[in-house]
């Protein structure tokens, strides 16, 4: 039987990134120093460096353009698995990083945490929600925060809504906290081989992941990926567009830059929660009675400022760092006018997140990436179960103005 090659569409020009917005990175810059003056005396040292990792963190985000929301749908639309295989390269590298971080029992902050939840109904109900608001939303976790830090105004709602569905659960927390602990905490480190053991088995299924993503792509021959404006010369490197690789090696980086530092791993989604909490409490609406902020842990963070509670800090970093990579790039644009669908849809992608990634115990950050990295069950479990949600997201995605990729198109 002959074989018939399938002829791939030719990629799309690379075009050329135009000048950077100078004052707009001046602005950026200025700001990122008086934050972080401001986080060194709230908080110390320690502190100023993990809001220097948040910068460096919008700084790759942005520059690599380094997505789930789009990788995942990619993949369901087209069969392009590019991005995913990049996911993979990025756990990949982290597990490694981790295990040496974890199995020292050393880290600046004392023992190190692995980020190990219970792969039960939490997760499967959790990161089913996230996938189907990340989709509708049009980001994910750190998605919102390096598109918000890079002008997109319409990612506003998105971050809006995390804010408000992040806040609503603090009144159901009990009830989270019970679907939570229905399943088993399972690491792949516990096996006589110890982290050792966890680093093989952890690549073995991110082999298994890329041959599956290979094998999708052969079947369905998706476009090629189209690609962001990219800087000439050395130049490029503070400008971008950097490849998936270099952006996937970097956030393993710097994630376990995180772990080693404050002696847990890269997170987003709690902080939602502590700012809406705060907003509302500057507008005269106390919900300090809520059963979440009545835990110790949790009302001290309440009463201290956000400048000393880690999450927080490393989140400004992000949305910062996002703003003067995309002001570098030439890139940085607010949009005025946004589609009434396109704001419903994004605020309601961002309740669903914010519901999710706390029944979860984490978003596609501090459950997905760190929790494989960790390598903690849940995080793989919370990946297929976000997979399953972004088929429904995708399905909703029209009735709010969004469209997908087809199979003619170039994918980005």
């Amino acid at each position: 039987m002959s074989v018939v090659d399938v002829e791939r569409p030719a990629p799309p020009p690379v075009r050329t990134a135009p000048p950077a917005q100078r004052g707009v990175v001046a602005i950026g810059i200025a700001i990122a120093v008086v934050l972080g003056l401001a986080v060194a005396n709230a908080a110390g040292w320690k502190m100023t460096v993990l809001y220097a990792v948040g910068l460096g963190l919008g700084l790759v985000l942005f520059h690599s353009r380094f997505g789930f929301t789009s990788a995942w749908r990619q993949l369901i639309t087209v069969g392009q698995g590019r991005a995913i295989r990049a996911h993979m390269l990025m756990l990949g590298v982290a597990a490694v990083l981790f295990a040496g971080i974890l199995g020292s029992g050393f880290s600046l902050s004392g023992t190190p945490e692995a980020q190990l939840q219970p792969a039960g109904l939490g997760v499967v109900f959790g990161a089913f929600l996230f996938g189907v608001g990340m989709q509708v939303g049009g980001s994910c976790a750190s998605g919102t925060l390096f598109a918000v830090g890079s002008g997109q105004t319409a990612i506003i709602f998105t971050l809006g809504g995390f804010i408000a569905g992040s806040v609503f659960t603090a009144f159901i927390s009990p009830f989270i906290k019970t679907v939570q602990n229905i399943g088993p905490k399972v690491s792949l480190a516990d096996t006589p081989l110890g982290y050792a053991g966890g680093v093989l088995f952890t690549l073995i299924i991110i082999g298994v992941v890329v041959g599956v993503s290979l094998l999708v792509e052969r079947r369905r021959t998706p476009p090629p990926i189209e690609q962001p404006p990219v800087a000439k010369g050395i130049v490029r490197a503070l400008r971008g567009s950097w490849p998936l690789w270099v952006g996937a090696v970097l956030l393993a980086v710097l994630n376990a830059a995180t772990l080693f530092v404050s002696g847990n791993s890269w997170g987003i989604t709690s902080a939602f929660g502590l700012w809406g909490a705060k907003i509302l409490g500057w507008i005269g609406i106390d919900v300090s009675g809520a059963p979440f902020w009545q835990d110790p842990e949790n009302a001290a963070k309440l009463a201290s400022s956000v400048l000393t509670d880690r999450i927080s800090v490393m989140d400004f970093g992000i949305m910062v760092g996002a703003l003067v990579a995309a002001a570098l790039a030439g890139a940085f644009t607010l949009h005025r006018k946004i589609p009434w669908k396109m704001a419903v849809g994004a605020v309601l992608g961002g309740i669903l997140m914010g519901v999710g990634a706390r029944f979860a115990g984490g978003c596609n950050i501090g459950a997905y990436f760190s929790g494989v990295a960790s390598f903690s069950l849940h995080g793989w479990l919370w990946g297929v179960m976000a997979i399953v949600g972004t088929y429904a997201g995708v399905a909703l995605r029209p009735l709010f103005g969004l469209g997908n990729p087809k199979p003619s198109d170039a994918v980005c």
